[in-house]
This record gives structure tokens, sequence and C-alpha cells, in this order.
């Protein structure tokens, strides 16, 4: 499955028309259980989750744009984001672990 992460209406309406599989739409990625597998995951997430997302053996594409400093903090619309050459990004995250907690996973259950 496909899942575009975003709260902002802007970037939604942008991944809407670069997205061309079939998509559910989330403002938050609050319970990683739902992503299996093969699952692609797109919006502008932290670390932590898209390294959980990696984790999960899904892929993860960041809604990457440079952003001008007098525009942080403003909602653009898909029209800002085309303009600013948005784009997305494939990112693969590993977070180190203590060898310790490595150990004591199921790997089937992880």
């Amino acid at each position: 499955m496909n899942y575009l992460v975003t709260r902002h209406p802007g970037a939604l309406d942008w991944l809407k028309r670069h997205v061309q599989h079939p998509y559910i739409h989330v403002t938050h990625l609050a319970d990683l259980s739902l992503i299996k597998w093969g699952d692609c995951v797109m919006g502008t997430l932290p670390l932590y989750l898209i390294a959980g997302i990696c984790n999960r053996g899904a892929r993860y594409f960041h809604l990457e744009v440079v952003l001008p400093d007098y525009l942080r903090g403003t909602e653009l619309s898909a029209q800002q984001l085309t303009e600013m050459d948005a784009a997305l990004v494939e990112y693969s995250v590993l977070r180190h672990l203590p060898d310790d907690f490595i150990l004591a996973l199921d790997p089937c259950n992880f």
C-alpha cells in the first residue's frame, strides 16, 4: 500500500498529482504497525519514524523542497511546491541500536 502522510493541504495536493498508484492519506503516522513489507510512505517525517518505516521493510520517499527563509512556517500551495522544484526523494534510514537490545529482538516480530 502507499501512504501519503501530511497535514498540509498544499503538500497533499502536490502528492496527489505525483502519485499514480492507489494510496491512503493520513495526517499523522502514530502507529507504525499499519506499515508492512513493500509499502511506500511519502511525506516529511522525522528520522525516528523513517527508521521505523525502513526497519519494517517499507520504502520512504521524502517530499523535498529547498525552502527560502521567508517562506518558513507558512502554508505552501501545490503550485508553490511545483515552482520550487519539489521532488519525492527516497531515503533509507538505519537506527543503530545497542547490541543487547538487538539480541533481545525476535526477528519474526520485528
